[in-house]
């Protein structure tokens, strides 16, 4: 399969480029703090005793520096939806790499995790250099006591604060970091949600780790050069009295060497020796990751104190329906609400869980003339488990709608939201072509209901819309929906506008939607799977020379098969821009 460099460039030349950009600092930084701890001056002395271990543990500590303020950004969910709905702020080609925030979340956090392995094992060699190479004449630099303290020296070093914190921060990390895989995130969502939530515990210890002041610099470099000449200390070391002087003069004592004294001037400007004034003095470093992290954990804490005021007045849920195949429709009402299609919301109910909440794609918005939005969320894990049986406690149908002087029934449900997803570009596109899985035809749903009320009004001329699910039963979920919008379109004599086509792809015989308003769907449910190449042919043949949006929710595999296509060539000019929403 041909790659088109257009369509590759306009699908991942972005996203390369950022990530060029974000290596070449991290590469930037550690080069540089390296270079600065193995030839600056004022690092002499420490770099004398400590060695590689020192420019090592100070390079990658300046690389966690930036990864640790980068981190948060991708999580200042308000800040991205606020980049991706203004049209002025961001292009097209930018809200697009919004999308990818999730993904330099996790890029950011493995850097986090691959330079702190290397932080540690650098401070390792420290502390046995520290012991090793302990002299006597610099005191103020030496953490140990003694040449050869390194069983006492390590316990010593732990127990401080920069020992300490360190290990605490080792210890969050790992469980962090273990409990983020794909396989725990999946099993048991609790154990990410709350580890995840130790962010906050590592950053105030990172704060407190860097306050201990173990390494020092030396502040007096014009009165003392590293590696000078010290008249007072060298002639008094190098002097040796006999012991029949010590008898023959009792008295004698060794003076310190007059500092009156001038030096033959060849001496004094000889270029292989300079003559130290003072002792050198040494300071400890000004703590510099407050620099760093300070602001995104500022803007980070200042936009969840502002979606907690946001959210915090519950919602009135209006209907609650039960649809086949474990998937459960709610419907709700809150004040001043306002979303666009393709959003998602995150739902929390205190009686399920105090402080666990879960996104869930809006599949209805408010509108001018209604107020309404909702959710269809799928019965898979506790979570959902606990809230469907909390909704559906009063009620033994499939469908409960009460009027509002009941609404006390339903437990308290908090809305934050709404944010930002991939799918609120499927209407700035002429052509999309809209590809879900199951589940995943969620974020379409609201799209296909915006239309519903007015499609004149957005750029979209034509909508391509593939459905792939495993049993019949799941395509009733929207069947009413797709029903209606082909009827309407139909009326206003644009049958052309949206194309559907139903995959059912595992199947023992030809099954059909039941109802006779779903003739429009049957005519187009198809048994087996799409065949994709030839699919995006033809759509690139039909429609020549434009940018198609390429918007898929749904399984891995299917994802990667259309990605590929999208950065396919085709000999119609036609160019595809993949657009991807993932379930985990």
């Amino acid at each position: 399969m041909a790659v088109s460099w257009r369509s590759w460039l306009a699908n991942e030349g972005s996203k390369h480029l950022f990530l060029f950009f974000w290596l070449s600092l991290n590469v930037w930084f550690f080069w540089k703090t390296f270079l600065l701890y193995c030839r600056g001056l004022q690092y002499y002395y420490l770099h004398q005793m400590l060695g590689l271990g020192l420019c090592v543990s100070r390079a990658s500590a300046s690389v966690l520096n930036l990864n640790c303020c980068l981190v948060l950004l991708p999580m200042c969910r308000i800040l991205l939806a606020f980049l991706r709905g203004s049209q002025k702020v961001a292009s097209r080609k930018t809200r697009r790499l919004i999308d990818k925030s999730k993904t330099f979340h996790v890029t950011c956090g493995v850097t986090v995790c691959i330079f702190s392995a290397l932080h540690v094992a650098a401070h390792l060699v420290n502390a046995l250099n520290f012991s090793e190479n302990y002299n006597e004449d610099f005191l103020a630099i030496n953490a140990a006591n003694y040449r050869g303290e390194l069983y006492e020296y390590n316990i010593y070093i732990f127990v401080l604060v920069p020992g300490l914190t360190g290990v605490i921060m080792v210890l969050v990390l790992f469980l962090m970091c273990t409990a983020s895989t794909y396989a725990i995130r999946v099993s048991n969502y609790d154990i990410f949600w709350y580890t995840h939530n130790l962010f906050f515990v590592f950053y105030i210890l990172l704060m407190l780790h860097v306050s201990g002041g173990v390494l020092k610099y030396q502040t007096n470099l014009e009165e003392h050069p590293p590696g000078c000449f010290n008249p007072n200390k060298t002639l008094l070391g190098n002097m040796t009295v006999p012991e029949t002087s010590e008898e023959l003069f009792p008295d004698y004592t060794t003076e310190p060497f007059p500092e009156d004294l001038t030096f033959p001037e060849p001496f004094v400007q000889s270029n292989f020796m300079r003559i130290c004034s003072k002792e050198p003095k040494f300071q400890s470093h000004f703590p510099e990751t407050w620099f760093w992290i300070s602001g995104p954990l500022c803007l980070y804490c200042v936009e969840r104190l502002y979606r907690y005021i946001r959210s915090n007045k519950p919602v009135t849920i209006t209907s609650v329906i039960s649809h086949p195949s474990n998937v459960l429709e709610v419907r709700m009402i809150k004040d001043d609400f306002r979303a666009r299609p393709g959003q998602y919301v995150i739902l929390h109910c205190p009686r399920v869980s105090g402080l666990e909440s879960h996104p869930f794609t809006l599949t209805m918005c408010p509108t001018d003339t209604k107020a309404t939005f909702g959710v269809h969320l799928k019965v898979v894990g506790d979570w959902t488990e606990r809230f469907r049986d909390l909704l559906l406690l009063h009620s033994n149908q499939d469908a409960e709608i009460l009027p509002i002087f009941q609404q006390r029934r339903y437990p308290k449900l908090y809305v934050d939201g709404p944010f930002g997803s991939p799918f609120e570009e499927s209407l700035n596109y002429e052509v999309s072509l809209c590809v879900a899985g199951g589940i995943g035809v969620t974020p379409f749903a609201s799209v296909l209901n915006a239309l519903l009320d007015g499609w004149k009004c957005y750029k979209l001329r034509r909508l391509y819309f593939i459905w792939v699910c495993r049993d019949v039963e799941s395509f009733r979920w929207f069947a009413d929906l797709l029903c209606m919008l082909h009827n309407k379109l139909w009326q206003e004599n644009r049958p052309d506008y949206i194309n559907i086509q139903l995959y059912l792809s595992q199947t023992d015989g030809l099954q059909k939607i039941i109802g006779e308003k779903y003739q429009a769907l049957n005519s187009r449910l198809l048994v087996g799977r799409p065949r994709w190449k030839l699919l995006f042919d033809e759509i690139a043949k039909y429609n020549r020379r434009k940018t198609i949006g390429v918007f898929c929710c749904g399984p891995s595999k299917m994802s990667k098969i259309l990605h590929k296509l999208s950065n396919s060539s085709n000999p119609y000019g036609t160019r595809f821009e993949y657009n991807k929403e993932s379930f985990s």
